[in-house]
């Protein structure tokens, strides 16, 4: 029981997503397949982060964040309605490969604003980053499930159920 809440911290609602999906034969493989859920996200964005930069620099910063903005909402709402392991993956790695923010954020602050408030709204992006780290999760936590938490709001015969 302790191990299971250890990994429920560590992987927070992917734990339960996971068990959901039926995957894993047993209980401890549940980590073994939440790790492919989580890594599919970095994966996506190693393999297309240059080309973002490239996309930024040659139609603008502009453009660039508005399509990895839009994709966040998409593909999250699209990940949270995962209806099985590899839809969860593949959404997850979506994400990862339209989510060309960090940089063409930094280098827009960085080309529009005056050098003594250039260390400020950096920092201000990477505050703003840190706290939807915390924020995201939160909530996400607090509508896992829905059917089983509020089940006056929500019917389990729903997609919301499943």
């Amino acid at each position: 029981m302790v191990e299971q809440e250890y990994t429920e911290c560590l992987l927070g609602n992917k734990y339960h997503e996971i068990d959901d999906f039926d995957i894993a034969k047993k209980e401890e493989d549940i980590g073994f397949y939440a790790g492919f859920v989580g890594c599919s996200f970095m994966v996506g964005r190693a393999l297309t982060s240059v080309i973002w930069g490239l996309v930024a620099d040659r139609y603008g910063r502009k453009p660039v964040i508005l399509i990895g903005t839009a994709s966040v909402v998409v593909f999250n709402t699209l990940f949270g309605l995962s209806l099985n392991f590899w839809m969860a993956v593949i959404t997850r790695f979506g994400l990862g490969s339209f989510n060309g923010l960090v940089g063409p954020i930094k280098a827009y602050a960085v080309e529009t604003l005056r050098d003594e408030y250039q260390g400020l709204a950096l920092s201000a992006v990477s505050t703003a980053w840190g706290i939807g780290l915390i924020i995201g999760p939160a909530i996400g936590g607090f509508l896992a499930q829905p059917a089983m938490q509020y089940p006056s709001l929500f019917s389990q015969d729903t997609i919301f159920g499943k």
